[in-house]
């Protein structure tokens, strides 16, 4: 019963995404059919904390990231937590528990150089994929939006004549992008593109294929990075490195990072943080440049 209520907690309280409800529940359940397997221990709710670190050891011996695992102890912890909260248990096991250490990895962003030799050269066919995939580049790029509110964006939050996207992102908080021109422009393309091919009852939503169906989130995925690998050779080549290229870019062109912050929908200035570690070597580079003691 406490594992429902957790979950209807997390859709009616912290507005948490489908992706990430289903996400919880998964971790959930194999962290008690683990304690069923390993135990013989059925009650969730009166795990201890023997039985999480034996968990930590089999995950680690499996193979998976350290990052992966804390992500898995977060949901416990999120867990118990919400027990606490309503009177189920009077202490949480993982209270004294320390994360495992993370390797940091600084992801490289793509330059500017090899963005516009994307956008600005003859990749994309002229019909209606070649139009629909270069507008989501070019959309990601000039916006750092996330993949899913790119694929959710439905045609009433998209307003060329006053140039702005309204945009609803996680935990449904809901920002406004401007739109630059070069942007409006490719969209209006699109859109055009898309009335002379779908007839009939439009889509409510902005991104459809040529059978006006929403477009999924792993074609949109392969596509980007499809048409990326033509101009990078860097292993990462996701829609989610154009949104740290986009921000990354403002940054290095003197953005300031808290409008950089509510550009890419942080609820913290610390999220935004990581894409200074980018921007670093620009930073360096004017530093030396620009001292007078230099």
């Amino acid at each position: 019963m406490s594992l429902g209520s957790f979950i209807e907690y997390l859709v009616r309280e912290r507005n948490y995404s489908n992706n990430t409800i289903i996400a919880y529940k998964n971790d959930l359940n194999v962290f008690k059919n683990y304690c069923l397997k390993e135990f013989n221990h059925e009650n969730l709710n009166t795990s201890n904390y023997s039985f999480i670190r034996s968990w930590i050891v089999s995950l680690v011996e499996s193979g998976l990231s350290n990052r992966s695992i804390n992500r898995k102890i977060s949901v416990l912890r999120s867990y118990f937590n919400f027990l606490l909260k309503i009177g189920e248990i009077d202490k949480n096991p993982l209270t004294n528990h320390k994360p495992l250490k993370e390797e940091k990895k600084v992801q490289v962003p793509f330059s500017e150089k090899e963005i516009n030799l994307l956008l600005n050269g003859n990749f994309f066919k002229n019909d209606y994929e070649g139009i629909l995939i270069k507008t989501l580049i070019e959309l990601f790029y000039s916006t750092g939006l996330r993949l899913s509110e790119v694929t959710n964006l439905k045609n009433l939050s998209v307003d060329l004549v006053n140039k702005k996207i309204k945009v609803l992102g996680k935990r449904n908080k809901e920002r406004i992008i401007p739109v630059i021109d070069t942007l409006v422009n490719q969209l209006l393309k699109y859109q055009q593109s898309k009335n002379e091919i779908i007839r009939g009852l439009k889509s409510e939503f902005f991104f459809v294929n040529e059978k006006n169906i929403k477009l999924k989130n792993i074609y949109v995925y392969k596509v980007v990075n499809s048409y990326l690998n033509k101009v990078s050779t860097k292993s990462k080549r996701s829609p989610h490195m154009l949104r740290h290229s986009f921000a990354t870019h403002l940054l290095n062109r003197g953005a300031d990072i808290n409008s950089v912050k509510e550009l890419l929908g942080h609820s913290s200035l610390a999220a935004t943080q990581i894409y200074t570690h980018s921007s670093m070597e620009k930073i360096k580079s004017i530093y030396k440049k620009s001292h007078p003691r230099n």
